[in-house]
C-alpha cells in the first residue's frame, strides 16, 4: 500500500506491505482522509503517535471495508465507513479497531461522499466527548438552554462544534475571523465576534454584553495557555472551561480568585492517545447521538478543499495559514 511517511520533518511518499487485520480490526480502503492540526505538529516533530499507533500521520479517513479480523460483527466487506484512528490515515489502506468505525450516514440530499465523511470522526468525537462527556466523565456536559463560547468557529473542530451545540439546544457565541463570520452565523451561531478585530479583552467584554454579564456556561477553547485569563473572565457562575489545543501555548496565568468566585471549572482533554474502549464509547454516542442529526441536515461536514494525497504538504499550508472554513481533505 503507499502511505505518507514522515522524514526529515517532511513528508514523503513510501510504499510499504498491506496489513491484514487482527482480531477486532477491520482493514478499510481509504477513500478520503481528514487533515487536522495534530497532523501538523506530528509532522514538525511535537506531537507523537501513541506506543502501537502506526508513525505515519492520519486521524481520521472515509471508505470501504477491505477486510474484516476474527471476531469482528456488525461490519462487512464493501461496507462504507468512516474511521476514527490514532493514526496512520494517510495511506491507501488502514487498520482500525471495529469499534472506531462509524457507518457513513446519508444526508438530507442523498449519501454523503468519503470527502465529506472523512471530515468528520475526529470533529464529531471530540466535540461530543468535551461539549458533553461520556459516560460518567461529563466534561462540558453542555445541556439545552445554556450558553456555549466556541473558540475558532470556522474551523474544522469548531464548524461542527457550532452545529452540534446549536442542535443539542444550546445557545452559540463563536469567535472567526473577518472573512469567516457569515459562514459561522449560517452554522448556527446566535452571536459571532470577530477577533481579529477585538483582542483578547475586547473579545471577553463582547461575550459578557451578550449574555447581560453572566458569561457562558461553557468554553470550548483551541487556544490553550495564552487564552487561560479571558476564558476563565468569560464563564458564568457554574461554568466549564474545556480546554481542547495549545494554539497559543502550552502555559498561561491563572486568575485562581477568578476561577473560585465562579464555582467554576477547567477540563483539558486529548482524544488520540485514549484506550480503545474509551474510544469505543465516544464513537458509540456518536453514532446514537449525532449521526441523526447529520441525516437531518442539522449537523453537515464542511469541506474546505479536497487535495491528492501526494499534495499533503499544501493541506497543512491552508490549516497553518488560517485559510481553510472547515476542514481540509485528502485523496489517496
Amino acid at each position: 500500500m503507499e502511505i505518507l511517511e514522515i522524514r526529515d520533518g517532511a513528508l514523503r511518499p513510501a510504499t510499504v506491505p498491506t496489513p491484514s487485520p487482527g482480531p477486532g480490526e477491520v482493514l478499510v480502503a481509504v477513500g478520503a482522509a481528514g487533515v487536522n492540526r495534530a497532523d501538523l505538529m506530528q509532522v514538525a516533530g511535537h506531537y507523537p503517535p501513541p506506543p502501537g499507533a502506526p508513525a505515519h500521520p492520519g486521524l481520521e479517513v472515509a471508505g470501504t471495508v477491505a477486510a474484516v479480523g476474527e471476531g469482528v460483527t456488525g461490519w462487512h466487506d464493501g461496507d462504507r465507513v468512516a474511521a476514527l484512528l490514532a493514526g496512520g490515515g494517510y495511506a491507501t489502506h488502514v487498520l482500525v479497531p471495529a469499534g472506531q468505525l462509524l457507518p457513513i450516514p446519508p444526508g438530507p440530499d442523498g449519501d454523503l461522499t468519503d470527502a465529506q465523511a472523512a471530515a468528520l470522526p475526529e470533529a464529531l468525537a471530540t466535540v461530543w466527548s468535551n461539549l458533553v462527556g461520556v459516560g460518567d466523565h461529563p466534561v462540558g456536559g453542555l445541556t439545552a438552554g445554556e450558553t456555549v463560547l466556541i473558540l475558532g468557529g470556522a474551523g474544522g473542530v469548531g464548524s461542527v462544534a457550532v452545529q452540534v451545540a446549536a442542535a443539542l439546544g444550546a445557545r452559540v457565541i463563536a469567535t472567526a475571523s473577518t472573512s469567516k463570520l457569515d459562514v459561522v452565523r449560517e452554522l448556527g451561531a446566535a452571536v459571532v465576534i470577530d477577533h481579529r478585530e477585538r483582542d483578547a479583552a475586547g473579545v471577553t467584554q463582547d461575550v459578557l454584553d451578550a449574555t447581560d454579564g453572566r458569561g457562558v456556561d461553557v468554553v470550548l477553547d483551541v487556544l490553550g495557555g495564552g487564552a487561560l485569563t479571558e476564558n476563565v473572565r468569560r464563564l458564568a457562575t457554574g461554568g466549564r472551561l474545556v480546554v481542547i489545543g495549545t494554539q497559543q501555548g502550552a502555559r498561561g496565568e491563572l486568575d485562581v480568585l477568578a476561577l473560585m468566585q465562579r464555582r467554576a471549572s477547567i477540563h483539558g482533554t486529548t482524544l488520540r492517545a485514549r484506550p480503545a474502549a474509551e474510544k469505543a464509547a465516544v464513537v458509540a454516542d456518536v453514532a446514537r447521538h449525532l449521526l441523526p442529526h447529520v441525516t437531518a441536515g442539522r449537523i453537515r461536514p464542511l469541506v474546505h478543499a479536497t487535495l491528492p494525497l501526494a499534495d499533503a504538504e499544501q493541506a497543512h499550508a491552508m490549516l497553518r495559514d488560517g485559510h481553510a472554513v472547515g476542514s481540509v481533505v485528502l485523496i489517496p
